[in-house]
């Protein structure tokens, strides 16, 4: 009996959660409208995944802001209906509310919950994570404050939090990026909604991390019921989680329908670009593949010896990098990969010594044969070094000066370094960004005025202005699209050939170091734990950590799910 009415009570939920049909949301400014969402419709059922994914640009985070009526300023819905199916059989317009009543508000967090990109910024830094998924109880349930702890704690245990107690009382920045998802899908989770917004959750998580997210998502959809709308530009993560597909386009959709069918059988070249260029990083790149082998010089370009960077004071310090030794090549380009807190970026910066390191040696062969241990260079030939070696930082958003044109940006280093000024600088900053493929005639803008893209190529533009022998390029394009991607690691194999450049690239996406690197080092915990030519050590990784980052990379492919499957490392 008790099996018969919960089964009645099931069948009376509606499988449809949302239905949006015809959804308009323009930005007004002052050179016009801006259709940043331009009659998109699509179905959220329970219990299933409906993965949007397109460039950056494509209107899918405005698409699911305009759900909960959080789009920022000027933009406003202007059309469309946005039908939200409860659980009660009754139905609303979300199109149709206030976006600053009481209704919407209702609806927020209690019946459609939503996880943001960057969990830094959309978290408070001065209250725990518990007082903040509390808050998020008191607003939607009549708990008591025992109660909600109690809830809230619990929440944190289901996210696998590690002693959610004590977690619960930590402030944002005392969790890993991993960590603080976590909490954000725990605080998403709070109310029990019927329906969970994910935009872009994975995006700046290293594989395992992005693996163990995805997991947990799909677990808590099978427990709640929830239907899930994920945003994404990965089309691997896409394959790997979905149940339908979206794809948007300048703010429309060009294809929809079932994975599998994207995937095999797309209809619309635009799919193809993405899901050809997301198969392009699983191989070695085409302009790499032939070439013959370098055999390694005797005098490499640099030669690192049981480099260590430690932080802290005391008897226990932090060992970020733990006695790393490496060579690189002339002409050659090193990988570093890992997971975030391996040591890779703190290692990247030891060798322009932005960092000062605890111990080791950085030994570098200048053009002239004679050799400068960097870690212990004074100043003055530290500066001179500096010319020689360069690096491409993870964010172009910061690393480029808002109140600088990008002919002071790119010109910056020649006219610091007494190399050009006046007429002769403007042509030299003009062939840089000709050589990086971009309309010098760009030169007199600021860097709000260019796309993702094209701030990586002003950073890159940057970086060779001084005709560097060795350039250390930290995620040069964890922030980009797939498709951008492949354009960018395609320019900076160009300008190895063109310029006889060395790379040391960084990067936790290992699909992106075989795509390009002649070797690589994988660094777990602050050591080097494999080495050895890229093709042989992702074929035939030996280190469990390596196996383990492999297993990881979702496939563009739904027919070959892995991730539920992938080896785990334990150390």
């Amino acid at each position: 009996m008790t099996e018969t009415l919960a089964t009645i009570e099931a069948a009376a939920i509606p499988e449809l959660v949302l239905e949006v049909r015809d959804l308009r949301t323009h930005f007004e400014n002052r050179t016009g409208v801006l259709k940043a969402v331009d009659g998109v419709g699509f179905d959220v059922r329970r219990g299933r995944t409906l993965a949007v994914v397109g460039e950056s640009g494509s209107g899918k985070s405005v698409t699911a802001r305009s759900i909960l009526q959080i789009v920022d300023r000027p933009g406003r819905i202007v059309g469309g209906s946005m039908l939200l199916h409860r659980q009660d059989g009754t139905s609303v317009d979300l199109a149709q509310l206030d976006p600053r009543g009481r209704e919407i508000r209702a609806v927020r967090g209690r019946e459609i919950a939503m996880i943001f990109q960057e969990p830094m910024s959309s978290l408070s830094p001065v209250h725990t994570i518990g007082s903040q998924i509390e808050e998020a109880l008191a607003v939607h349930l009549d708990l008591t404050r025992t109660e909600a702890r109690r809830r809230a704690v619990d929440l944190l245990s289901q996210v696998e939090i590690p002693n959610a107690q004590a977690a619960a009382d930590r402030y944002t920045f005392e969790f890993s990026g991993g960590m603080r998802q976590r909490a954000m899908i725990a605080m998403a989770l709070a109310c029990n909604p019927s329906m969970l917004i994910a935009d872009e959750p994975t995006t700046a998580l290293d594989v395992t991390t992005q693996a163990e997210i995805l997991d947990l998502i799909a677990k808590l959809q099978r427990e709640h019921g929830m239907g899930v709308l994920f945003i994404t530009h990965d089309m691997g993560v896409v394959a790997e989680i979905a149940d339908e597909v979206a794809v948007m386009h300048h703010g429309r959709l060009v294809e929809t329908g079932p994975t599998d069918q994207i995937f095999h059988a797309p209809k619309a070249d635009y799919t193809r670009m993405l899901i050809d260029s997301a198969r392009k990083l699983e191989h070695k790149a085409e302009i790499r593949a032939n070439r013959p082998a370098k055999s390694v010089p005797a005098a490499p370009l640099i030669e690192v010896r049981s480099l260590t960077m430690r932080f802290g004071k005391g008897p226990s310090p932090v060992k970020a990098v733990d006695d790393v030794s490496l060579t690189v090549a002339p002409g050659e380009t090193l990988g570093i990969v890992g997971e975030s807190g391996s040591g890779k970026t703190t290692m990247g910066r030891c060798l322009l010594r932005v960092y000062e390191p605890s111990a080791g040696s950085i030994g570098y062969r200048r053009a002239d044969g004679s050799v400068v241990d960097l870690a212990k260079a004074d100043r003055r030939t530290l500066k001179s070094c500096r010319r020689e070696i360069r690096m491409i930082f993870q964010d172009p958003v910061s690393s480029l000066n808002p109140r600088m044109t990008v002919a002071q940006i790119v010109g910056e280093p020649l006219y610091v370094n007494g190399v050009a000024k006046g007429r002769e600088l403007d042509e030299r900053v003009c062939e840089l960004l000709a050589q990086v493929g971009l309309d010098p005639s760009w030169r007199e803008r600021y860097p709000h005025a260019f796309s993702g893209g094209q701030r990586q190529r002003i950073v890159i533009a940057r970086a060779i202005a001084l005709k560097p022998r060795l350039i250390v390029a930290d995620e040069a394009t964890a922030a980009l699209d797939v498709s951008l991607r492949a354009q960018m690691l395609d320019l900076l194999i160009r300008l190895q050939d063109e310029l006889d450049l060395s790379y040391v690239f960084i990067s936790h996406d290992i699909g992106v170091i075989r795509y390009m690197c002649d070797r690589v080092a994988v660094m777990y915990r602050g050591r080097i734990v494999e080495t050895g030519p890229t093709d042989e050590v992702c074929d035939n990784p030996r280190h469990g950590y390596t196996q383990a980052l492999l297993s990881a990379i979702p496939r563009p492919d739904p027919r070959e799910r892995r991730l539920h499957t992938r080896f785990r490392y334990t150390a």
